[in-house]
């Protein structure tokens, strides 16, 4: 037998080497040119710009205690950089973090005991958990009732297709999945634990996972549509699989439950107030929670109006980002001058501006944000002049290297504190958009590259 003896030589180990210590390198300026590009951000891009006299109130300033919504300035890009996450909430902060977070009590366990001996309080809490299993199970059957209508065998075309099925149903599947598989486990195992339910169960609404009641809310009118146009069918089928609620009790579920969950938390806190019960991270943790079901809940409710905006078909909501938030203004259209009572839409990605009229919305113009610049008046004189909200547009061609801009919108809100938390959503949203642009901007070797790199040297070294 012949052993076989491999030989090196430096220019192997050299080729090896090096090929090594190019990876390497190219990663590593990847990580520096992605630094280099958030600060740059910071320096020269400032989209949401405060042109107020310095005596104004800032803009993100904190409100007072009593104001139902205590604001937070906002993290610096440096700080906030890889916390995307985070920033990727419904864009509020609570009126109770702010308040109560902070303070050393929060930091220790309390005795949970006295809790639980409040008949009341255990009563809410038996619900809470029960009426999720309940929804769990509803969907569950409303799926196996609904779910492959595919599968019958007399289904009219207008139902046929899985298009039409999505459309029918939306994505109640991707609700029952959060609810089935995240929701439901952390209340069974944080029974005995309040705060850590209500802990885990807020962070799900930081993490946005919340977000597909507002897809279902946007697709409900299309599905509504569809029942109607189908009744007789799906009575007749309701009958042949003897439910006896029916498809349309099914597909209200989704909306009952997210208004439910405040009712109940609302309960406990009343109820944790009457008892006179000194425990105060659970107090702090529950009204954070309900904070952000309640906005939550807002924002579900502004969605349910996207699908009724006019002449939107040319506009794919799909590539707009995910929803945020809708704002009513007085606005004027800088160059038609035209004046008109206006609800403006902010996504991820895009700002929608429709005009109300009366009980409809008329599509006008939408702008993405890497092109739009936001910015408080220089009239300092006029008392409305906190109330005001200037849109600038960036120009493209022709500009110079500082960027020209032309005034397209003034919005004038009934309130300066409209003005104040709306500014704060674009700002955080300009603040995502310019993360993930500066991410498709760094440069990177595909991982599918690198590793044909390291077999070619593999080779190579092998067999020549």
């Amino acid at each position: 037998m012949e052993l076989a003896l491999f030989t090196l030589n430096w220019f192997d180990v050299v080729s090896v080497v090096l090929t090594f210590l190019v990876i390497f390198l190219v990663q590593v300026l990847n990580v520096y040119l992605h630094i280099l590009d958030d600060n740059a951000d910071d320096g020269k891009s400032i989209d949401v710009v405060d042109r107020a006299p310095a005596k104004e109130c800032p803009i993100l300033e904190s409100q007072s205690p009593s104001s139902p919504i205590a604001v937070t300035p906002p993290k610096s890009l440096a700080s906030a950089n890889g916390k995307l996450e985070k920033q990727i909430s419904l864009l509020d902060n609570d009126s109770h973090e702010d308040e109560d977070t902070l303070s050393l009590e929060n930091l220790f366990p309390c005795d949970q005991t006295e809790i639980y001996a409040s008949k009341k309080i255990s009563f809410i809490i038996d619900e809470l958990i029960q009426t999720e299993v309940n929804y769990v199970n509803n969907l569950k059957k409303g799926m196996l009732n609904y779910g492959q209508l595919k599968d019958v065998e007399d289904l009219p075309e207008a139902l046929s297709g899985e298009t039409k099925q999505r459309l029918l149903l939306g994505n109640i599947e991707e609700i029952l999945a959060l609810h089935e598989k995240e929701i439901l486990p952390l209340m069974l195992r944080n029974q005995r634990d309040l705060k850590g339910l209500f802990d885990e169960f807020a962070a799900h609404f930081e993490k946005n996972s919340f977000y597909c009641y507002v897809s279902f809310t946007m697709g409900k009118k299309s599905s509504m549509q569809l029942r109607q146009d189908n009744r007789l069918w799906l009575q007749t089928y309701q009958t042949q699989i003897k439910d006896k609620l029916g498809i349309d009790s099914f597909l209200v579920q989704p909306i009952q439950r997210l208004t439910r969950y405040p009712l109940l938390l609302q309960q406990f806190i009343s109820e944790f107030y009457k008892s006179g019960i000194s425990c105060k991270p659970v107090l702090t943790a529950v009204c954070k929670l309900e904070t952000r079901m309640r906005r939550s809940l807002d924002v579900v409710n502004q969605a349910e109006e996207i699908p009724n905006i006019e002449e939107l078909n040319e506009l794919d909501l799909l590539q707009l980002g995910h929803f945020r938030r809708a704002t009513e203004f007085d606005a004027q259209h800088i160059p038609s001058r035209k004046k008109y009572r206006s609800k403006v839409f902010l996504f991820d990605r895009s700002l929608v501006c429709t005009e109300v009229r009366k009980k409809r919305l008329a599509y006008r113009q939408h702008y993405n944000w890497e092109h739009v610049e936001l910015q408080r008046p220089l009239d300092s004189v006029s008392s409305n002049a906190n109330k005001i909200i200037n849109l600038l547009v960036k120009q493209q061609e022709g500009a110079s290297s500082g960027g020209a801009k032309r005034e397209e919108y003034s919005f004038v809100a009934a309130e300066a504190a409209v003005v104040k938390q709306w500014l704060q959503a674009t700002h955080k949203i300009i603040e995502i958009a310019r993360h993930e642009h500066a991410r498709r901007n760094t440069f990177s070797l595909p991982m599918d590259l690198v590793l044909g790199v390291v077999l070619a040297i593999w080779l190579i070294w092998q067999y020549l």
